[in-house]
């Protein structure tokens, strides 16, 4: 793994998945082994009424912090966020997430593609996108725009995902920064705050 890859500060890490995106991000989150400097949004495409079961699940494997998200829930380092079901998650520049009801993309709200274009706006190059496991095409487009706001963009080995097709189509639609398995994911998240305290000169 390229160890300078990631040179400015990372502010935020959004993580998008689908079928078979669970069981990665809990092998991810518990392998992260210091409270992060950057907060961490997950957006996952789920049914309703199992939000409270996810954040449940998720705070178990972690020793990072798990809160639920309302509209205008001021995001802070070292917590982990996720989406709720049936809502868009959004960024606002006054690092604040919001929720936005508007109509299914990808067939999906939240939408995995809403959510990282929003936040590509938002944090440009102090973002890292990571596309997981999944059925349809959704987050392609906003991984796209992650990489063209500076940020860095890391797709799941489709080669390790139960679902492949999701980071099959991101891999063939764009060129992302890393491919990677669960464990080296992590590793790269250990990573940032180690080489990253300062944008390389």
């Amino acid at each position: 793994m390229e160890e300078d890859k990631v040179t400015n500060p990372v502010k935020l890490v959004i993580i998008g998945g689908s079928a078979g995106s669970l069981e990665v991000v809990l092998k991810v989150l518990a392998l992260i082994t210091d409270k992060p400097s950057f907060a961490l949004v997950i957006v996952m495409h789920r049914k309703s009424g199992e939000d409270s079961l996810l954040e449940e699940l998720l705070a178990i494997k972690t020793k990072i912090k798990v809160q639920a998200v309302e509209d205008k829930t001021e995001m802070k380092p070292a917590t982990i966020y996720i989406a709720p079901s049936d809502y868009h998650l959004l960024f606002e520049k006054n690092s604040t997430l919001s929720l936005d009801t508007s109509e299914k993309v990808n067939y999906s709200r939240p939408s995995i593609d809403v959510s990282f274009e929003s936040a590509a706006d938002v944090y440009g190059s102090d973002l890292v996108g990571i596309l997981l496991s999944g059925a349809n095409s959704d987050g392609t487009e906003g991984l796209a725009a992650i990489k063209a706001a500076g940020g860095t963009t890391i797709v799941q080995d489709p080669e390790t995902a139960e679902t492949p097709y999701m980071p099959k189509y991101a891999i063939q639609h764009l060129q992302p920064d890393y491919i990677l398995d669960a464990k080296g994911i992590a590793a790269f998240l250990n990573l940032i705050d180690k080489n990253s305290p300062d944008k390389a000169a």
